[in-house]
Order: C-alpha cells, then sequence, then structure tokens
C-alpha cells in the first residue's frame, strides 16, 4: 500500500510519464532497456510499484556490501558475483522452480563503457524456467518509460532477439550514447 502510494506521487511529480502495456499477468522475466544510467532503477521501482509487481532485481554485488545491504534486499536485489555469473543463474532458476513468484528484472547491458553485446543472463533464465519475456523501456526522447508487450522466447536466439531488437529499435535511454544495440554474443554461434 504505502509502495503505491509512493508511486503515485512519484509518477505525478516526475516529468517521466508512465506508459505502454499493463503488467503480465504471470511471472515474467522483465528486461529494463536501454540500461544507460543508475537513475533506471528508481524508474523500475516507480514501475514497479505503480503496477503492483513483486519485482526481484540482479545487481553488482558490491551494491549490498555494508549497510546497503539490507536496503537493497529489502527492494528486491539479488546480488551478482561478476567473477561466477552463472552460479546466479542457477540460483535464480531453483528460486522459482521451488514456487516464488516474482517478476525477475534484469538489465542485460550496462551502464560502464562500451559494450558489444547484451549479457545473456535473461536469455537463459527464461528458457531454463519457460518464464516468459516482458520488455521493459526507457525512451529519453518520448521522455516515456513502462512496460512494452510480453514474449514467449523459441530458443531460435537469432529470431528471439530479432523481435526484441525490433522492440528497442527506437528507444534510447536516459544516457542515449551509452545505449548498447540489444545483440547476444549467442547470436553468432548459434547459426
Amino acid at each position: 500500500m504505502l509502495r503505491r502510494l509512493v508511486s503515485r506521487v512519484y509518477w505525478a511529480l516526475s516529468r517521466w510519464t508512465l506508459t505502454g502495456e499493463t503488467a503480465p499477468t504471470r511471472p515474467s522475466v522483465l528486461i529494463g532497456a536501454p540500461h544507460t544510467s543508475n537513475w533506471d532503477f528508481v524508474l523500475m521501482l516507480g514501475i514497479a510499484w505503480r503496477l503492483g509487481i513483486d519485482v526481484r532485481w540482479l545487481g553488482k554485488k558490491s551494491l549490498f556490501a555494508g549497510w546497503r545491504g539490507p536496503t537493497m534486499r529489502g527492494l528486491g536485489g539479488i546480488p551478482v558475483d561478476r567473477a561466477d555469473p552463472s552460479r546466479v543463474v542457477g540460483e535464480v532458476v531453483a528460486r522459482i522452480r521451488a514456487g516464488e513468484v516474482f517478476g525477475l528484472v534484469v538489465t542485460p547491458d550496462g551502464t560502464r563503457g562500451a559494450h558489444e553485446y547484451w549479457k545473456s543472463g535473461f536469455y537463459r533464465i527464461a528458457r531454463e524456467t519457460g518464464l516468459p519475456v516482458t520488455l521493459g523501456f526507457v525512451d529519453r526522447s518520448t521522455m516515456t518509460t513502462g512496460l512494452g508487450p510480453t514474449i514467449e522466447l523459441t530458443g531460435d536466439v537469432a529470431a528471439d532477439m530479432d523481435r526484441i531488437r525490433a522492440f528497442y529499435a527506437d528507444k534510447a535511454g536516459v544516457r542515449p550514447d551509452q545505449r548498447v544495440e540489444p545483440r547476444l554474443r549467442e547470436e553468432h554461434t548459434a547459426g
């Protein structure tokens, strides 16, 4: 109740407009893209709280150090050790298979440095659990953010990513110069 109230106040005062699809009707992997700024986190919480989505999100382990740990976990955070990122995929899959119900927010592209590819954890988690993927977005060119369509992945990595690329083609992110084209390294090895 408090989260919804906070989100209503946030959206009433924000220069951003919440738009797009309604919340998914079942658990899904929620992509947050283009992820170009740490402000995306605030927008993600605003979207989730306004739409009543119980979310978990993956964040680098250092965000959970010291006093921030309990706060980040309370906001739904799951720490990721970048030295062993595949372990978190297994942990999340195990939580979902154990019956925990949540929307998993994944930001497959990073905020720092030039990247050529998105990280593929969101794809592996969705395929291993059978969860659909909901395309969340931030678009500075229109000052809109929200949820796009929820899609089922087919296992054809290139075709699935073509659908995702088409959706994000006109989305700029908070810092458009930091945008990474939606592309997985696996697209080149899958064919």
